[in-house]
């Protein structure tokens, strides 16, 4: 179908030809149509049928956005010349996959491919773009992955006003301050629209100095876009995709200048509508023959031709009847590897250029370590100034998808995925100080964590975390450390032997609905540098202040089984919210209270050591992980999966070895007969003469006892049965007529045993001479005994 053309195609040549006389005749002033180029064979083929639709195996090819994506990345494309004049080659899609690069026809060819398969109402346009278009040059376009996604703004909903409501309270406050504030707020308006009135003048001469030289070929250069109508796969609204980038466009889109045609595999449809303006206010209501002039009467669209009279009716039908319908693609079906469709761009690699941006795509599994796309952000045009860079990475262990680093503020930040070790969500620290003991931020993801730790902030003098859904309700901790004492010798600095010492812990916690106010702590203050231990509790709902108290640590708290010191005047203070009636604390009480919350302080300072620990555990995963990144890797992958292939090698190598010895387990034929005379290392010449000819007279005597057994199994039934036939002759007048039956039975099965039994020895005569021979040929070319009958 490449090199030749079948009856229907050249049919569908000559009414193409046909078609494009009288367009040339009616329409002398217009571009010449993009009908018939010919293939990398050397033969003209009609565009239509250049088109295959074929539905690869991969879900990325089904929707719209990933298959123009695919498309875009996957071949490089090459510019027309000159630009002005149509090609006159069409590649088909088939060659294409395998070039992996192509003009704007060919790409457009594929891309409609792919979305026809894939159940959308695509076609081929061909009309007339901006030079920028043509040429895939976005260096004046913001970077996709930079566009801020458009929030919809909410209505708010106006309070309706009711008849009967109570009147607000009368506003006491001064009315000269309150002009004042009036005044303020003015000014500060007045300055922000001042602000904003400057930068829209400098992004307008910015935008102004951006504009492109103006093209001497304005609306001259000829390029090929596709168009997606509504209707199928839920599309709401036509659209424009761009093939070079494949990114989405409006109809009356700017980009793109005229429109003289568009096909599918189905028909060709040429444009008669004004496009003074560009493509602003067409119509792509393809069954308005005002608008489109078809090829083929074959057309899916709804026409809007009315016959005038029934003689027109049934003329247009029985037209219908005969009409010329569209021939299958001569195309191959198209096809792509699981390797190239992996490989996404060719060679792996491919980059872009964008407005103060550059964009940079990998395969997945091209580098070690896992990273598929870097986003470089600059200031300038020149792409010289770099602001800030942006890491993408696939199927790492350690779950790093993302990693945003900040040039100008020195700040970097990672992402992670659920199941990473210590659950670590995000970590937003500085690159010039990634040790412990400095400013950063951790997320974690806290439903998968027993302690419910949401966020860590470190910096070198304090430590804060926040909790959620704790059963003991504390939500927030904070400690504040001192200087480190210097030592002598060397400095270990995250070692508990030379820990930061710590001042203060301070904790908070949620209502507790069990306690009442006055007894749910609220916050939970550690003075460590003073020997001071501070409650607050929570406020009662019909008070305004809080409950407090305050103990002063004895001077002997630290001795390990000490009684401590208790002077209650000095040593406790309380503030205590309460009714009169209610009771106070005792002393007991009060000195057992103590002696809890020193349980607790220590608790408390063990659990911020467990966190500065974390804290290093995490950091010396991190350094292990980007010096020796792994990539996880399906079971299922066998040619990336070291394990999987060497499993598959082993097994390959396991069955060999069990043919190999099957093979050497073979009967020896004279082994038996080697035994008999002890297994000599070499064989003289009246023992190989002796060996053959025993192995040949066992050989014979097994057959002629084999022949022997058959004949006489053949001579017992055939006794058995003339047996059966003579009782039936003796008793054949008083048989019953169920003995009769057994008797045919009986018969029945005797003649075909022994029907079997002499087949099998005739078999047997036939097939013993063979045996004979091939024995005496392996015997004479057995290397034992070769060279005495060679």
């Amino acid at each position: 179908s490449y090199k030749d053309n079948l009856p229907k195609e050249l049919l569908v040549l000559q009414y193409a030809d046909n078609f494009r006389r009288q367009y040339v005749h009616l329409y002398r002033d217009r571009k010449p149509l993009f009908l018939n180029p010919i293939n990398e064979c050397r033969v003209e083929k009609l565009v239509c049928t250049t088109i295959n639709p074929t539905q690869l195996p991969y879900k990325e090819l089904y929707d719209w956005d990933t298959a123009a994506e695919f498309v875009a990345d996957y071949l490089n494309f090459e510019t027309l010349d000159p630009p002005y004049e149509l090609p006159k080659r069409l590649l088909s899609p088939t060659t294409v996959l395998k070039r992996q690069k192509g003009n704007c026809f060919e790409y457009s060819t594929l891309l409609c491919s792919f979305l026809l398969a894939a159940g959308y109402d695509a076609y081929v346009v061909n009309g007339y773009a901006t030079k920028e278009t043509c040429l895939a040059d976005e260096t004046r376009e913001i970077c996709p992955l930079l566009k801020k996604k458009e929030k919809k703004e909410e209505e708010v909903k106006k309070k309706e006003l009711k008849k009967y409501t109570v009147k607000p309270p009368r506003d006491l406050r001064s009315k000269f301050e309150i002009k004042m504030e009036q005044r303020k707020v003015a000014e500060k308006e007045a300055e922000e629209a001042k602000r904003r009135q400057e930068e829209i003048e400098r992004q307008l001469v910015s935008e102004e100095l951006e504009k492109p030289p103006p093209d001497p070929l304005y609306g001259l250069r000829i390029h090929t876009w596709i168009l997606v109508l509504p209707g199928k796969r839920e599309v709401a609204e036509s659209f424009f995709i761009e093939p070079f980038t494949g990114l989405p466009h409006p109809v009356d889109s700017t980009n793109y200048l005229g429109i003289e045609s568009v096909w599918n595999n189905m028909n060709y449809w040429v444009n008669m509508q004004d496009c003074s303006n560009g493509v602003q206010g067409l119509s792509y209501d393809l069954g308005d023959c005002t608008k489109w002039e078809y090829m083929f009467p074959c057309t899916d669209k709804p026409l809007l031709q009315i016959p005038e009279t029934e003689e027109d009716l049934i003329g247009g039908l029985d037209d219908d009847e005969k009409h010329l319908d569209m021939p299958p693609s001569w195309v191959q079906p198209l096809k792509l590897s699981l390797k190239d469709f992996q490989m996404r761009c060719p060679f792996g690699k491919k980059s872009k250029l964008y407005k103060r941006a550059k964009l940079e795509k990998f395969a997945h599994y091209l580098l070690p370590d896992g990273l598929i796309c870097k986003l470089s952000v600059y200031e300038d045009r020149e792409l010289t100034d770099l602001v800030q860079t942006k890491e993408f990475y696939a199927h790492r262990q350690d779950k790093l998808h993302t990693k945003i680093h900040n040039h100008r503020t020195g700040w970097t930040t990672e992402y992670y995925y659920p199941g990473r070790q210590r659950c670590l969500k995000e970590h937003h620290y500085k690159a010039s100080a990634p040790a412990p003991e400095n400013e950063r931020t951790m997320i974690f993801y806290h439903e998968a964590r027993v302690d419910g730790l949401m966020k860590r902030i470190e910096t070198p003098s304090e430590l804060t975390e926040h909790y959620v859904n704790r059963d003991d309700f504390l939500f927030y901790k904070h400690v504040e450390f001192g200087k480190r004492q210097k030592k002598f010798g060397p400095q270990d600095g995250g070692s508990s032997g030379n820990a930061r010492p710590i001042n203060k812990m301070l904790q908070k916690f949620k209502r507790n609905p069990e306690k009442e106010a006055n007894e749910d702590i609220y916050e939970l203050t550690f003075t460590v540098s003073e020997d001071k231990i501070q409650i607050t509790y929570h406020t009662e709902d019909a008070r305004i202040a809080s409950s407090t108290r305050e103990f002063i640590k004895p001077s002997n708290w630290e001795e390990k089984g000490a009684t401590l010191k208790w002077e209650s005047d000095q040593q406790h203070q309380t503030f205590q919210v309460v009714d009169p009636d209610s009771k106070s604390k005792k002393q007991v009480e009060i000195y057992e209270m103590l002696l809890d919350l020193l349980k607790a302080e220590d608790i408390c300072r063990e659990r911020v050591r467990d966190s500065e620990e974390e804290v290093r555990e995490i950091l010396n995963d991190r350094t292990k992980e980007e010096t020796e990144s792994e990539l996880e890797i399906s079971v299922y992958d066998t040619d990336r999966n070291e394990k999987a292939k060497t499993h598959r090698k082993e097994l390959e190598r396991l069955q060999l070895e069990e043919k190999m010895r099957k093979q050497e387990m073979e009967i020896d034929y004279l082994a038996p007969f080697l035994a008999q005379i002890g297994d000599p290392e070499h064989v003289q010449r009246p023992q190989a003469f002796k060996l053959k000819e025993d192995c040949l007279n066992d050989l014979k005597q097994r057959l002629i006892d084999k022949a022997n057994l058959i004949q006489a199994r053949f001579e017992k039934e055939t006794q058995e049965l003339q047996k059966k036939q003579a009782w039936y002759q003796q008793n054949q007048v008083s048989m019953s007529k169920e003995n009769e039956e057994d008797y045919l039975n009986y018969c029945s099965d005797a003649m075909f045993r022994i029907h079997i039994l002499e087949l099998r020895l005739n078999r047997h005569k036939e097939m013993a001479p063979g045996k004979y021979m091939a024995l005496e040929l392996k015997l004479r070319s057995d290397p034992r005994l070769s060279e005495y009958f060679g």
